[in-house]
């Protein structure tokens, strides 16, 4: 008997669940949720996680000095070294973390594409030490796929994606696609 190939471990045909436009509205949204949330932009720096929040926030920023008329921090953050799966992934440092304003006293929101596990936003907790220390620290994802292994949650979602395991969310600024991937 022949395998096929879903049972040779391919993927099958990946599904849009967001397209550009779609994406596009959720930043919006989100851009207006953290405005509500925190009476205007005094106070707040959006943080993009490398590498999939960085684009994340940087569309987020925008879209507030759009509705708001006032420009906001823009930071990038290289969590690479704060995880707790170095033993299991090494740490290749290809991104460069960039804060340009002491966090001291700040409202941190913090962007990411994907929140799955919780990790990486764990480890960018503890990298935000570096920079001083937040008055509060906020989350928002593109994507919330579900499965935590920590307590943490979002604050803003573009979109909630029950996900399984054995599936991938994969987020750019054109499309969220999802893909399912067979058992191995």
């Amino acid at each position: 008997m022949e395998a096929t190939p879903a049972a040779a471990g391919a993927t099958t045909e990946p599904a849009h669940v967001l397209r550009s436009d779609d994406i596009s509205r959720a930043v919006t949204r989100i851009a207006h949720e953290i405005l509500e949330r925190n009476r205007g932009t005094e106070g707040v720096v959006i943080v993009g996680l490398q590498r999939g929040g960085v684009w994340l926030a940087e569309r987020i920023a925008d879209a507030i000095q759009r509705i708001d008329g006032q420009p906001i921090p823009l930071g990038r953050l290289d969590v690479s070294l704060f995880r707790d799966d170095l033993a299991l992934r090494p740490v290749t440092p290809v991104s460069v973390s960039d804060i340009p304003v002491d966090l001291s006293g700040s409202r941190v929101v913090l962007v990411d594409d994907v929140l799955f596990t919780g990790r990486t936003v764990r480890a960018a907790l503890d990298a935000l030490n570096q920079y001083g220390r937040p008055a509060s620290v906020q989350l928002a994802v593109m994507v919330d796929r579900g499965h935590r292994e920590l307590p943490i949650r979002p604050d803003y979602v573009g979109k909630n994606i029950p996900t399984s395991r054995d599936e991938d969310i994969q987020v750019t600024p054109e499309a969220v696609v999802l893909k399912k991937v067979a058992p191995r």
